[in-house]
Formats: structure tokens, sequence, C-alpha cells
């Protein structure tokens, strides 16, 4: 298998992974009803500002100020449909739907940096008000998370720094820098998806990606899955040596702290930057580069993306106000009620079909950052083109991705209602 293949395949159980937490996460506070309560509760501001916006405009930073202020209650029912789209691909591709939420934002008309704020604290709030705790998504190492999540901080503040100094800077430079990592980041994602998935339709095959870590029914693997790199790194003895996987090896594995904690810092800025939790980076880190079983990892990783998510939206973000509550209150209603209808179509519809759309949704995230940054290098004085042509880059950019998330939500609540009556015989 190539280092890229190796890549994108801990990538993408990462993103399982992640989905599966969200999905359990969503079903607790859907089911408690005072949860709901709260959340509508919290909702409760956007009243106050319906008719005051609309007039404020340039007084509070309009969409070209890059104020981080500019508010309207159209912005607050596009993150409802923001996070609508979210959950249907966490729940009906069973792959984390994170990775389309920042450029969605920033499509909708909110700065770069508010909306990784915002997409931060929209993920813990999400955690909170679940479980903090998820017993069923794997082993925790307390030592490898305490010393994974002394670096991870450490890594947050430094990513958070550096993203409001860019802002502080020229806030269009700002959101070019964000839109260039998500470009890289899901270009890479996203092709490496479609050509997995056009393999796999040549194949006529319907199968998932396995976890070199695991055996059959998820079962962790024996100490021969770990990597040379990973076996090189526990054969250090640089204290403090950390010992985890004990119920899976005899006397568990050992590994150096510092290197745990410097791939903790890794995510850290990862995440600060980018308004992930850092989960699809730090997967493939235990796995590869620390030799963790995929088991520990998976519970481990959700553990740091409370923590890590919750550190850097409150000390990075929200304490300089580049979050925006009521949006955030928005993506997770609209994730919820998502999550729910993506997890039941996935029973009616094939495996191929979902893998499909998981990369066709990530090439949308794609070209909507690609197709933006000819305007933004513009602004930059970086290239030398009209504004008409800048302009139709960037609303090419806007229309392919609300065109194929909306195509996705379409599809899958016709495939929900046209088989309702068999989802319900399943119930």
């Amino acid at each position: 298998m190539s280092r890229g293949r190796r890549l994108f395949t801990m990538l993408k159980l990462a993103a399982e992974a992640h989905a599966r937490w969200e999905i359990e996460t969503s079903n607790h506070i859907v089911r408690n009803r005072k949860k709901l309560l709260l959340l509508l509760v919290l909702c409760l501001p956007i009243l106050g500002v319906m008719g005051y916006t609309w007039a404020a405009g340039d007084l509070i930073g309009s969409k070209s100020a890059y104020a981080p202020a500019f508010y309207t209650p159209g912005i607050f029912f596009a993150t409802i449909f923001i996070g609508l789209a979210a959950g249907l691909v966490t729940g009906c591709i069973g792959a984390g739907g994170g990775f389309i939420i920042t450029p969605a934002l920033m499509s909708a008309g909110i700065k770069g940096i508010l909306a990784v704020g915002t997409d931060l604290f929209h993920i813990f709030a999400k955690a909170i008000m679940g479980t903090a705790v998820h017993r069923k998504m794997g082993n925790v190492s307390v030592k490898l998370a305490i010393a994974f999540l002394f670096g991870s901080l450490l890594g947050a503040t430094g990513g958070g720094v550096l993203n409001r100094w860019i802002y502080e800077t020229n806030p269009v430079l700002s959101d070019l820098f964000i839109s260039l990592v998500y470009v890289f980041l899901l270009g890479f994602l996203g092709f490496y998806a479609m050509t997995d998935f056009l393999k796999l339709r040549r194949a006529g095959s319907d199968t998932k990606i396995q976890d070199p870590h695991s055996h059959g029914e998820g079962k962790p693997a024996a100490p021969s899955g770990t990597t040379g790199l990973a076996q090189k790194l526990q054969a250090v003895h640089l204290p403090p040596m950390i010992t985890f996987d004990e119920d899976i090896v005899p006397g568990g594995n050992h590994i150096s702290g510092v290197f745990v904690a410097l791939c903790g810092f890794v995510v850290g800025v990862v995440a600060a930057i980018m308004g992930v939790g850092g989960g699809f980076l730090a997967f493939p880190m235990f796995v590869y580069l620390l030799g963790v079983s995929s088991f520990t990892t998976v519970g481990t990783d959700i553990l740091q993306i409370i923590f890590t998510a919750g550190y850097a939206a409150i000390s990075q973000y929200a304490i300089y106000g580049f979050i925006f509550y009521t949006l955030a209150m928005g993506m997770l209603l609209g994730s919820l009620f998502g999550i729910q209808v993506g997890a039941l179509t996935t029973k009616v519809v094939k495996g191929i079909y979902i893998r499909g759309f998981y990369a066709i949704t990530i090439l949308a995230g794609f070209f909507n950052r690609f197709f933006a940054l000819p305007k933004k290098l513009r602004d930059m004085e970086y290239i030398d083109i009209s504004a008409t042509t800048a302009n139709i880059f960037d609303t090419a950019g806007l229309i392919i991705f609300f065109a194929i998330a909306g195509s996705f939500a379409i599809w899958v609540f016709y495939m929900f209602f046209a088989n309702i009556k068999k989802l319900r015989g399943e119930a």
C-alpha cells in the first residue's frame, strides 16, 4: 500500500470514528427533552436581532468590511442548512461532515476567523450537550490522553495566536490563508476519495476499507500491525515513558510522552487554524507514528477532540469576540436533525453510492475554496485580474458548493421518505 493510500485510509477511518461519535451524541441530545429545550432557549437571542441587523449594514461590518460583528437572520438560516448538510453527510456517509462547515460558513458571508471559531464552539457545544466521555467509542488511555492534550493545548494556543495575528495584520490575508489550508486538505482528501470510489465501482465492490489494526468484528490486532516507524519510536527510551494497550499486548507497549506531546502539538495547531477537532489528523498519528491500536486510538482521540476544541474555542476565539453563538446553535439544530435522517437512510442505500457522495461532497468544498482564491489574491494585489472575473470565479464556487450540498440533501430526503414504510418496519 502506497504512503498516500495509507494516509487516506487512516484519514477515512478517523472520519468514520468521528461520525460514530457525532451520531451517538446526536441521539443522546434528541432523546433528552430537557436538552432539546435548552438548545431552543439558547437560540432565542436571534429574536432580539432580527430587525436590527437588516438595517445595520456597514455600521457593524458588512460582508465586505471584515468586521467580526456582521450578522443577519439570513445567515442564521443559512447555518441551519449548513448544519443540516453536515449532519446528513455525517449520518448518511458515516464520515465527519465538519470538513465542509468552515468553507460553507465562509461562503455564507462569515469571515474565515469567525467561521473557524464558530465551528470549534459548535463541536464543543455538541460534546457538552451530549456526553463528555463516550464509553462505547473504545478504550481510553488516560496517560496517552494527558500527554497528547499537553501538546495539543499548546498547539491550539499557537494556532489561535497565528490566526488572530494574520487577521489583525490583514483581514483579507486571513481569509486567503484559511482558504489555502482547506484547498490543500480537501483537494487531497477529495481526489483520493473519488479515485477510491471509481476503482470500487469498476470492480463492482461494495466492501469497506479495512482497518490494518483490526481483525474481523473490530477486534484489535496483534502487535505485528505496528509500523516500522512506530517500532523505532517505541525503542527510544526518553522519559517520561507511557505504557498503553495493556489489554491487547501482554505488559503493554511503551513510548515516550515527548513524542505523544509533539503529535498533540501539531494536531492542536491544525485544529485551531481550521476550526476542526483535529481527530482526522490525530488518528493516523496515533496508529502509524505512535503504534497505538485503533481500539485505543478511537476512544482517546474522541476525548482529545472534546478538550482541544473546547480550549481553542474559548481561550483563542470566544474571549476575543470571534464566535457567533447563535450561528453555532443554528448549526447544532440543523446537524441534529440531519444526522438522524442520514443515519436512517443508510439502511436503504447501497454503500457504493454513499462513498460516491462522500467524495463529491469533499470536492464541493475544495472547489468552493479554490474558486474563492482569485478574488482573495486580487484583493491582496497578488494577481492582476478584473473585479468582474474575480467575482465570476467566486460566484461559481458558491453555486457549485450549494448546488451539490442541496442536491445531496434532496436525494437523502427523497430516499428517506420513499422508504419510510420500510424504515418504520425495521424500527
